[in-house]
């Protein structure tokens, strides 16, 4: 197990160091080129053209073989990585600067698809992702806030690029293994009233430091990145906001996670009301920060561990990065950052109710004992329980998957001993094979078996 987290440890930090580095470049690119305020929405149409890649990341893994999704993969890695290595020995005034941004956003878009996926798979495979993430997150902050940022040694951060290319390429084509993904890994069980509750916490999450985000970036091109820039010291506290996301979700297989993301975010709320010089400037930055923190740490998370049980995981792997870009979007068009104390602070208080809301209907405030659906049952213990949530099966439904993995009997004979009719028990059967995506008998003893057994 040491061993995989060492491996997606790797292949996330390698990805967000490389991401980090280009979107730094990329949002300067303009700057002294293009009017101010046309410099300002190159910020949001590198959002656009993300969300493009991974939607077209999507579209290729629904419609195309595992040979064309690799080469795909492949030539974005390729891409991205020139992109940002010939960003980093050209001046940001130059159209060739805004070219490579628009293309090497899209391919940032396909290339963080492939990961997230790649995440979302060793989530189902019983992989602590929760240290991954953390791990991933702080060690590229970490370097690019040294190498980029305080130094600007140009030559490091392209060697650590490329260095960062070639480990997702190798960990992207990396075969699995048998334990990477359990059988029947794409099983439709879970409820949809989870997904868009999930979906709107992470949106009203990811919303809260939105009027810091557009004021402060508006400041900071005002400004030329001089007197205002969020590529500051305060950056740094999303090292120990990481950790402790990470720590936090592997309690209890992260039943804690949800409520720590809400009280990290609701001091984004100080944002719109402290003084914006000197102590409150830096103070305000630092809030900023573990807000942007607490919403990536929980969309991360809870997405990877729910994608796998949804019938398009391509998709809901990466929906809270792709949630991540479309509220940035939304916020700018909204003109956010433009309005009144007063209007940010109602606006903020009316998303910290709704979330409250949300995570109570979702469950979130329910901190007592529940089976993991994602790992097997422990030795000794009833498996059924697991198997039931892990899949969404009904009390009936679970019933009669029993009598099918621990007998040879038909249908009429499972019908006599539980006393229900042959249509309700074939109905049952019909509903067991869709969820589990088994079609044979056999298919459902193993999954039985694997349930039982332990890592």
């Amino acid at each position: 197990m040491a061993k995989k987290i060492g491996a997606y440890s790797l292949l996330f930090s390698s990805f967000m160091f490389i991401q980090l580095v280009f979107l730094r470049l990329g949002n300067q690119a303009g700057l002294g080129l293009l009017p101010g305020g046309l410099a300002e929405q190159v910020y949001y149409l590198i959002q656009v053209f993300v969300i493009l890649g991974f939607a077209l990341f999507a579209i290729i893994k629904k419609a195309s073989g595992t040979v064309f999704q690799r080469v795909g993969a492949l030539c974005s890695v390729a891409f991205l990585a020139h992109c940002t290595l010939f960003m980093l020995f050209i001046p940001p005034d130059t159209f060739a600067a805004l070219i490579l941004t628009a293309v090497g956003s899209v391919h940032l878009g396909f290339v963080g698809g492939c990961v997230y996926l790649k995440m979302a798979e060793a989530a189902h495979g019983g992989v602590r992702v929760e240290i991954c993430m953390a791990v991933g997150c702080s060690s590229a902050i970490l370097l690019q806030y040294l190498l980029q940022l305080e130094w600007t040694l140009a030559p490091v951060l392209a060697i650590l690029s490329a260095a960062s290319a070639v480990c997702l390429a190798l960990s992207l084509f990396r075969r699995r293994s048998a334990d990477d993904v359990r059988p029947a890994a794409v099983p439709a069980g879970i409820p949809a009233k989870t997904i868009v509750f999930t979906s709107l916490i992470a949106a009203a999450l990811l919303l809260f430091p939105s009027f810091f985000n557009g004021y402060i970036h508006h400041l900071q091109i005002a400004s030329g990145y001089t007197e205002y820039n969020v590529y500051t010291w305060p950056r740094l506290m999303m090292i120990p906001a990481y950790m402790l996301f990470g720590t936090v979700a592997t309690v209890r297989r992260g039943r804690y996670l949800p409520i720590t993301a809400l009280c990290a975010a609701i001091a984004a709320l100080l944002n719109s009301v402290l003084v914006w010089s000197g102590v409150g400037y830096l103070v305000n930055m630092c809030l900023f920060y573990v807000a942007i923190a607490a919403s990536v740490a929980y969309y991360d998370l809870v997405f990877w561990r729910i994608a796998m049980r949804t019938k398009r995981p391509e998709i809901w792997a990466s929906a809270g990065r792709i949630l991540d870009s479309a509220c940035v979007l939304a916020a700018g068009a909204a003109r956010i950052s433009a309005l009144p104390v007063v209007a940010v602070v109602s606006v903020d208080a009316a998303l910290l109710a709704a979330t409250i809301v949300l995570m109570a209907l979702n469950g979130d405030f329910n901190f007592s004992h529940r089976p993991d659906p994602l790992r097997p049952a422990a030795p000794g213990t009833d498996p059924f329980p697991v198997i039931r949530d892990r899949y969404g099966f009904t009390d009936s439904e679970t019933r009669v998957f029993r009598e099918l993995v621990l007998t040879e009997d038909k249908q009429t004979a499972i019908g006599d001993r539980l006393s229900i009719k042959l249509r309700t028990v074939q109905a049952n059967v019909t509903s067991i094979y869709r969820k589990t995506g088994a079609s044979t008998r056999s298919g459902l003893v193993q999954i039985y078996r694997d349930t039982v057994s332990s890592d």
